[in-house]
Formats: structure tokens, sequence, C-alpha cells
């Protein structure tokens, strides 16, 4: 995975996301769940490749910074939770659709539980 459109691509494989251009300029593309608006990838160009910030656990964000000198600490979002994915070739895409993957449950909506009065539980 290299280029914008392939980026595109597998991030609207996953259930329910929309593609976003909140920003009003083409280079920022905004992958989203539609049922909570939450952006799960962020794909635009820097530095002549493309980049995808995406939400990570705090338990792999830095497995995946010291793995592969293409995952840095997000461009223009916080450090903390998101890496960015330089898509320069040397991240194996396996690796980056994990990531993609990641982002994607990290920030799904959240299932409703079910309330069950007291009277239906009794009865």
């Amino acid at each position: 995975m290299k280029t914008r459109k392939e980026a595109i691509a597998f991030c609207s494989k996953f259930e329910g996301v929309t593609e976003d251009y909140p920003f009003h300029d083409p280079n920022w593309t905004l992958m989203r769940h539609k049922k909570n608006s939450k952006a799960f990838a962020c794909i635009y160009q820097r530095q002549d490749h493309i980049w995808i910030n995406v939400k990570c656990s705090t338990e792999w964000r830095d497995f995946w910074r010291n793995a592969f000198q293409s995952v840095v600490p997000a461009y223009h979002m916080n450090k903390e939770h998101w890496n960015s994915i330089i898509l320069d070739g040397t991240v194996p895409e396996v690796d980056v659709k994990r990531m993609i993957q990641e982002s994607y449950d990290l920030t799904r909506p959240k299932e409703k539980k079910k309330v069950v009065r007291n009277q239906e539980r009794m009865g």
C-alpha cells in the first residue's frame, strides 16, 4: 500500500465507514465510522509520501514506533494515542493493515447494553 487510493479502498472495506474531507483541503481525507463520526484513519500527503494517522493502544504504540522507522508519533494528533504510518514501502502491508484495523476497532461505536428492569428479571 503506497497510494491514497489504496489506503481509502482498504479503509472502505470495513463496516459502516464513510470518507470525509472536513478541512476543505483535498489533501486531508478522514475515514470515519458513520454511527459515531469518529475518525480511525487520517490520510494525507506530506514530504512526498502518503501518511496515515491511526489510533493505537498504549501497549502497541511504542512497539510499532520501535519496529519501523516509518511509524512515528502522529503528525497533528495526540502523540500518546496516535501514530503516523509513512507509506514509503518500508512497513510491510500486512502491518499497515493491522494498525488500521486496530484503529478502526478502538474508535468503533460502543455496543449499547440492554437495560433489563427488575420486574422482567423476576417474572
